[in-house]
C-alpha cells in the first residue's frame, strides 16, 4: 500500500527512502522487459496489457494465458481449533473439506455485507486462504480481530502467485512439474504440493477466467525463473489485467469493489454457493441474522447478466430502466471479445431478474436496449471430477 505525505509545511519529517507510489511485485521488471504496459492497481505496479487486450483475451480462450496475481493476499491459518475458529468467521463447512480441497467463501460484516470473497484450502494441519489484493490488509486485520489469540495467522509475504488459464494450460504445465502423483490427478478445486522446475510449488486447479487452469504459489525469489519456464512453452503468453477483467466478465464472475461490496449481501449477489448447506441452517457466522432470512424469503434485488443490442458498451454506474422506472444499475460492463457484442452485469429489482426480461440502459442520455440473460455469458470449461 502507498503512503501519502503532506509536504505543504516547512517542518515535515519526510523520509525519501519510504515509497510514495505503487509498490513493485516480484515480476515487476519481468513484465517491463516484455513490454507490459504498467498501471497502479491495488497499490502495486501491474501490467494492464502486453500486445493488446482483445488479442490476449482470445489467446487465453484458445490456448493458455499466464497471469501474475502476486498482489493477492496469501494467508496461512493454523493452531489448535483452527477449523472451528474459521467456521465462526466464514460461512463455510470445513468438516467436508478434504486435504488439498479448495472452496470458495465470503468474509461478511455484521450486517451481512461482503467484505471480500476468498478461497480456502485445507493445507496439512491448517488452512491456506487467498484474498483479494485491494482488500488484503483489511481482511488480515479483520481475521486477526475475529480469530482467537491461540490461532496463528501467517501472511505469506514471501510467496508469488501465478495463474495459468486456458484449454492448453494442462498441456503446457504438465511437462514442467513432478510430484508424488501426476498433475492429471488434480480436478477443479483440488490442489497439491509439486516441484515446478525443481522448486517447491503449491498448485491448485482453479482460476477466475471460466477456463480450465491452475493457480501456482511459489517462492518470490524464484518467480522470474519460473515465469520464464512457463512462458517458454509454445502454448503460453503473458496476459495483463485488461484481459483478466474481460475474461471474468464473460464467465459471469463478480469482482469485489464493483459487483460486490460491503453494501451487498450474498443472496442479492447470487453467491449462495459461498455459504455451505449446513451453515445455511445452523448460522453462526457474522451477518447470519440478516442473511438467513434473505435466503428463506428472497432478496429485493438480484445480480443478473445483460446482453445489449448494438455495439455500444454500458459501463459501471449506468442506470437500468424498465419502461421509465429506474430498477437498478450496471456494476460491470464491456465488449465481449468472444461473443463480439456488449455484455454487462447489474443489480436489478427482483421482479425484473427473470431471463428474457427486456430492459433499457441509460448511457449518458442514450437508451440502449438489453435483455436479462443467464450467467455465465460464456460457458465454464472447468476440469471437474469425472470429466473425460
Amino acid at each position: 500500500m502507498s503512503d501519502t505525505y503532506d509536504n505543504s509545511g516547512p517542518d515535515l519529517d519526510f523520509d525519501p527512502d519510504v515509497p510514495t507510489g505503487p509498490l513493485p511485485l516480484p515480476l515487476n521488471q519481468w513484465h517491463r522487459t516484455r513490454g507490459g504496459r504498467m498501471v497502479d492497481f491495488a497499490g502495486y505496479w501491474m501490467p494492464v496489457q502486453f500486445e493488446g487486450i482483445i488479442a490476449e483475451h482470445l489467446w487465453t480462450r484458445q490456448s493458455a494465458g499466464f497471469f501474475d496475481v502476486s498482489h493477492m493476499g496469501q494467508v496461512y491459518v493454523s493452531g489448535e481449533g483452527a477449523e472451528a475458529a474459521l467456521e465462526a468467521v466464514l460461512p463455510i463447512d470445513l468438516s467436508t473439506l478434504p486435504v488439498g480441497g479448495v472452496r470458495y467463501s465470503l468474509l461478511l460484516n455484521d450486517e451481512g455485507g461482503i467484505l471480500d470473497d476468498l478461497m480456502v484450502t485445507r493445507w496439512g494441519r491448517g488452512f491456506y486462504l487467498v484474498v483479494n489484493g485491494a482488500t488484503k490488509w483489511d481482511d488480515i486485520a479483520t481475521l486477526r480481530e475475529r480469530l482467537p489469540d491461540a490461532i496463528t495467522l501467517n501472511h505469506l509475504e514471501d510467496n508469488a502467485l501465478f495463474a495459468l488459464q486456458g484449454p492448453e494450460a494442462f498441456a503446457a504445465l504438465e511437462p514442467l512439474v513432478t510430484g508424488d502423483y501426476p498433475l492429471s490427478a488434480l480436478t477443479f478445486m483440488r490442489g497439491g504440493q509439486f516441484k515446478l522446475g525443481g522448486v517447491d510449488a503449491w498448485i491448485s486447479r482453479s482460476g477466475y477466467t471460466g477456463e480450465d487452469g491452475f493457480e501456482i504459489a511459489v517462492p518470490a525469489e524464484n518467480a522470474a525463473d519460473l515465469a520464464d519456464l512457463i512462458c517458454a512453452q509454445p502454448q503460453v503468453k503473458p496476459i495483463g489485467l485488461g484481459a483478466r477483467d474481460s475474461l471474468r466478465l464473460e464467465a459471469g464472475l463478480p469482482l469485489h469493489g464493483h459487483d460486490m461490496t460491503e453494501a451487498v449481501d450474498p443472496v442479492s449477489a447470487d453467491l449462495l454457493f459461498g455459504i455451505n448447506k449446513r451453515r445455511r441452517s445452523e448460522g453462526g457466522f457474522p451477518g447470519a441474522e440478516i442473511v438467513l432470512p434473505l435466503i428463506a424469503q428472497g432478496a429485493p434485488t438480484r445480480r443478473v447478466g445483460l446482453a445489449l443490442e448494438g455495439r455500444m458498451a454500458a459501463r459501471e454506474g449506468a442506470r437500468v430502466l424498465s419502461g421509465d422506472s429506474d430498477v437498478g444499475a450496471i456494476t460491470s460492463g464491456g465488449f465481449s471479445p468472444s461473443l463480439e457484442r456488449p455484455i454487462a452485469m447489474a443489480y436489478v429489482a427482483a421482479s425484473c431478474a427473470a431471463a428474457g426480461t427486456p430492459l433499457t440502459i441509460d448511457v449518458r442520455g442514450r437508451r440502449l436496449a438489453a435483455a436479462v440473460v443467464p450467467l455465465p455469458f460464456v460457458p465454464h470449461r472447468y476440469h471437474r471430477k469425472g470429466a473425460a
